[in-house]
């Protein structure tokens, strides 16, 4: 099966799921999905122009229009694998053709995108295309204030797995989460698909998700899982089992917030410190995180609404860096 041998249906309607309510006007969410696959896409989509800042971690990152980025209209989470990349540009043919296809140097619409490899947990070649990106930005169009983001496995992170660095059979589902909240005039949202090498991690240092022995039921962190492998090898072989790297990963993320950073050493700089901040605190959540077989990005924004001096740059992102580790924690039901 692939996109042109079957009859894809379009899913953009996922009330009465799992979903995390949101306040945040200036930001608009959509979600569009091929059921066959599953596979999908989750557009953030910014009315006006929004200050923005990527970082890039993991050593097998598939993205569009990243490098240097300092304004978004809109980001695109994908499945697909670099062909999933398709459905960022369906959000660009949309926004232009909403835009009257107005070809001025400022009326081309910036739209950034990444994506995960979800095809090792299917059995299909259907990924998400332009039509898909086209039909979730018209979704985020629709959505109302306030928003409702999906969570688990939706959108891009229909197909999502994580915990596959003790073995690919020690998989579990991932998928997408979110965390919101405001303080005073702040509002703060981090979303995630999480689609790991690693295990998800909660507050108390388990592993709650991925890198779960088939055998027993038990999760592990990696490098309980490594010691036991290790152990089982004393004895009969001098040397530690080498760990086989798994393929087909990636963590996407984003963190949006309204307020305005310090201007002190430019506003750009102060958004890629917060940008790698965040991105930075996301492996108490997943470990290991930054992999070379993972294709780590988080994409950091500011719609640059409002002044908060009791919330500086600091303080900021370390309140957007417990949202992404909720926001991790929230991605399977």
């Amino acid at each position: 099966m692939n996109n042109s041998n079957t009859q894809l249906t379009v899913r953009t309607d996922f009330s009465g799921e799992p979903g995390l309510t949101f306040d945040f006007p200036s930001l608009l969410v959509g979600v569009a999905e091929y059921e066959e696959g599953p596979t999908g896409c989750t557009v953030f989509y910014f009315p006006t122009l929004a200050q923005a800042a990527v970082d890039v971690r993991g050593g097998s990152h598939g993205t569009l229009l990243t490098d240097e980025r300092q304004a978004v209209d809109a980001v695109c989470f994908a499945g697909g694998s670099l062909l999933g990349l398709s459905a960022a540009t369906g959000v660009s043919e949309e926004l232009f053709a909403l835009r009257g296809h107005n070809a001025n140097w400022n009326g081309i619409p910036l739209v950034s995108g990444g994506i995960i490899f979800d095809y090792g947990s299917r059995e299909n070649a259907i990924y998400p295309d332009q039509a898909l990106g086209r039909a979730a930005l018209r979704a985020a169009l629709r959505s109302t204030s306030p928003g409702i983001f999906p969570l688990g496995r939706r959108g891009a992170g229909a197909s999502a797995t994580v915990g596959k660095g003790l073995g690919f059979d020690w998989r579990e589902w991932g998928g997408q989460g979110g965390a919101f909240r405001q303080i005073g005039p702040t509002r703060l949202a981090v979303f995630t698909v999480v689609n790991s090498v690693g295990a998800i991690i909660d507050r108390q240092g388990m592993a709650v998700r991925g890198h779960l022995d088939p055998e027993t039921g038990r999760r592990y962190r990696h490098m309980e899982g490594l010691a036991q492998r290790i152990d089982a090898d004393a004895g009969t072989n001098p040397a530690t089992r080498p760990e086989v790297p798994q393929q087909g990963n990636t963590t996407l993320t984003i963190v949006v917030t309204n307020q305005k950073l310090s201007t002190e050493r430019g506003t750009d700089w102060s958004l890629r410190q917060f940008a790698r901040q965040v991105h930075g605190s996301m492996s108490r959540a997943i470990e290991p995180f930054n992999t070379p077989r993972d294709g780590d990005v988080l994409w950091a924004v500011t719609t640059n609404e409002v002044d908060n001096p009791s919330l500086p740059d600091l303080a900021l992102a370390v309140v957007a860096s417990e949202l992404a580790w909720d926001a991790v924690l929230n991605c399977f039901g």
